[in-house]
């Protein structure tokens, strides 16, 4: 793991694997280690841990934002020496791997969208429980806001609907580092990747989004709508991890890694 320095941040990033390049990012309130468990092996995967994530310190500029977060994803590409890469992510990391190939098209030649929470709009209904959160750790602190929040409506929804969704956001009130990653909670929740459907309908390259059922964050009527802009995008519904955990990351690992396979070869992929 190395490290990378952007605007007084220290960032985490991780170059591994032989192959071909893909540098794919983490969710919100995830890190390397949700990555690693996410990504199958056989290509080299490149992972910055972003502002306020796994070891990455959290910098001076505020507010977080996709902007802030897909320059510093730009850059470790550009440590990591590549010209072109596949661009790739969960939840979050989704989102600023969407920005990329938007904002950078010469740069990204495919992509991988797996379980998107965004899709052209900022501050989407189904990031409410997260704002909710944090407003709650920001304004109470973590203990007293996890008991308000384990009460509310959105956690009794949740545990009926997306019961997975629900454990990640009480982990929230659990990190040594709550109050101050609320606010990065906050500013992301509140945002978007900044991309419109014409952007994403002038996306001439190969696209895998995956998404699954029972999740209230990242429904299933995100990966649709994005799967139907990109012209060249393919669809794909595993298990959901509240009902297989074993199961989902078995299937994950089988549709990225046959996409990448099958387009291994493609001229566009070979990074140079």
């Amino acid at each position: 793991m190395g490290t990378l320095l952007r605007d007084g941040a220290t960032l985490h990033m991780t170059d591994t694997g032989e192959g071909l390049a893909v540098v794919f990012q983490h969710g919100l309130g995830g890190g390397e280690a949700q990555v690693a468990q996410t990504f199958p092996a056989g290509f080299r995967r490149i992972t910055l841990e972003c502002r306020g994530h796994g070891g990455s310190g959290l910098g001076k500029r505020r507010p977080f934002s996709f902007e802030i977060f897909a320059d510093d994803v730009l850059a470790a590409a550009d440590r990591a020496g590549l010209d072109r890469f596949v661009a790739g992510g969960v939840s979050m990391g989704a989102a600023i791997a969407l920005r990329l190939a938007c904002r950078h098209p010469r740069r990204v030649a495919a992509l991988v969208l797996v379980r998107p929470a965004w899709t052209f709009s900022p501050a989407p209904q189904n990031m409410q429980p997260i704002t909710e959160a944090a407003e709650l750790i920001l304004e109470h602190g973590a203990d007293k806001g996890r008991t308000i929040f384990a009460r509310s409506d959105s956690a009794t929804r949740l545990y009926r609907e997306a019961p997975d969704n629900l454990s990640s956001l009480l982990g929230y009130f659990d990190r040594p580092d709550a109050k101050e990653f609320a606010q990065v909670l906050a500013d992301i929740a509140g945002d978007g990747p900044g991309v419109c459907d014409r952007d994403v309908a002038a996306l001439d390259i190969p696209a895998l989004v995956v998404g699954n059922a029972m999740d209230a964050v990242h429904p299933l009527s995100s990966a649709y709508t994005l799967a139907a802009a990109m012209p060249r995008a393919v669809f794909a519904e595993i298990t959901p991890k509240a009902r297989n955990s074993a199961r989902h990351f078995i299937e994950l690992h089988e549709q990225i890694g046959s996409f990448l396979q099958s387009n291994s070869n493609a001229r566009s992929l070979i990074p140079s």
